[in-house]
């Protein structure tokens, strides 16, 4: 299949890579060779395909291919070959295969208050609130912007970006970006995308094409970052930041506070479920990552830079989650750092598909159109419909 020129890689200085590499230092970037916003790597390099230990940028070969490196072999998309078959996180491939080179740490937890004080300098350096932190030029960045905490705090790190949140007429989402907009006195920036039946008959097969997956859960996830994306594009902005890591890292799930009475974790410690979530986002981002490349826009994700990752790893467990609150750490740099409202700061989670009402009307049309609830998959089956219709 033939394809544009793209560059070989991608997030890092080759020299960074290869020192990372040979060391098998899985977060440069946490350290002093790398510069202070590095989040990750991928691509080709020396003959061989990488791709960071958290998969934050996603690379591909075909199956078939006796080389994958070769020119034509590989993409940083799964819709640019035949048969895509993604390159494992902390990994290398070559003609010989896959090997293991990074692995992600597993640092013991550090007492409160230099945990504590480790997160904050962290962030604040990766949201651009640390005046002795260096940036760069956010011209080209817009924020997709959903109004609860880690959005907010995105948005902190981009003071003269537009913000862009999308969602049917009311629904969670857009009524929480009002309020959070206002309330940050950035209301003039918010940009309201709002969604119709015939917006989301549109983007499933682009979607699914992109991705490569036409499960519900994936598709009703992506659709609304990629309609951002594609509007941002067009108002034209290159570059979208994004509150990705947030949950996963900081223990913004329900399901890590008590994980020994939550039958969706094994671990059975606060540290050993958020780990958990935490080595779920390679598969996370492939499909995010791959979604904003076909719109032409490159991820900004400030939680997913190394510094920010290495300080979450050490978090004791009560500054990850508690039956109190989640995301406890996060939560008090809002407050004590950012300076966000309590009400922003505190505000509970809501998940994409749901605050912007894409799943329950994804489900309405699949229903409208014969695939009745008793059946066995009835979003999915109407999603392979529409991706064959197209």
């Amino acid at each position: 299949m033939s394809q544009p020129p793209q560059p070989p890689l991608r997030g890092a200085d080759p020299d960074i890579v290869r020192a990372a590499l040979d060391d098998a230092d899985p977060l440069p970037g946490a350290s002093d060779r790398a510069p202070v916003d590095m989040g990750g790597f991928g691509g080709r390099l020396d003959d061989r395909l990488i791709r960071d230990v958290l998969g934050r940028q996603p690379v591909y070969s075909e199956s078939d291919a006796d080389d994958p490196t070769a020119d034509g072999a590989w993409a940083f998309t799964p819709d640019r070959l035949d048969e895509p078959v993604v390159v494992p996180p902390g990994g290398v491939r070559t003609a010989d295969g896959d090997e293991s080179v990074l692995t992600l740490p597993e640092p013991p937890a550090a007492d409160s208050d230099a945990a504590m004080a480790a997160v904050t300098d962290a962030l604040s350096g990766a949201l651009g609130v640390d005046a002795d932190t260096e940036t760069t030029a956010t011209d080209d960045v817009a924020v997709a912007f959903s109004g609860g905490v880690d959005s907010t705090l995105v948005a902190s790190g981009f003071p003269d970006a537009p913000l862009y949140v999308v969602g049917f007429e009311g629904c969670h989402d857009i009524a929480a970006a009002r309020e959070a907009a206002a309330a940050i006195d950035r209301g003039d920036d918010l940009t309201v995308i709002e969604l119709s039946h015939d917006d989301l008959i549109d983007a499933v097969p682009r979607v699914a094409a992109a991705t490569g997956r036409t499960n519900p859960m994936d598709v009703t996830i992506a659709l609304p970052l990629l309609l951002v994306a594609e509007r941002a594009a067009a108002d034209g902005y290159d570059r979208l930041a994004l509150g990705q890591g947030a949950d996963e890292l900081f223990g913004g799930y329900s399901k890590v506070v008590e994980p020994a009475d939550d039958h969706r974790v094994d671990s059975d410690t606060v540290r050993g479920a958020v780990r958990e979530t935490i080595e779920t986002l390679p598969g996370q981002l492939e499909r995010d990552v791959c979604g904003l490349s076909v719109a032409g826009v490159e991820p900004v994700t400030p939680f997913l830079q190394d510094r920010v990752v290495d300080a979450a790893l050490r978090l004791p467990g009560e500054l990850l989650a508690t039956p109190a609150a989640r995301k406890v750490a996060l939560r008090r740099v809002a407050r004590a750092t950012v300076g966000l409202p309590d009400s922003i700061a505190g505000a509970d989670k809501k998940a994409v598909q749901y605050g912007t009402y894409v799943s329950r009307e994804l489900d309405r049309l699949a229903r409208q159109n014969g695939y009745k609830r008793r059946m066995d998959d009835h979003v999915g089956q109407y999603i392979r419909e529409l991706c064959s219709d197209s």
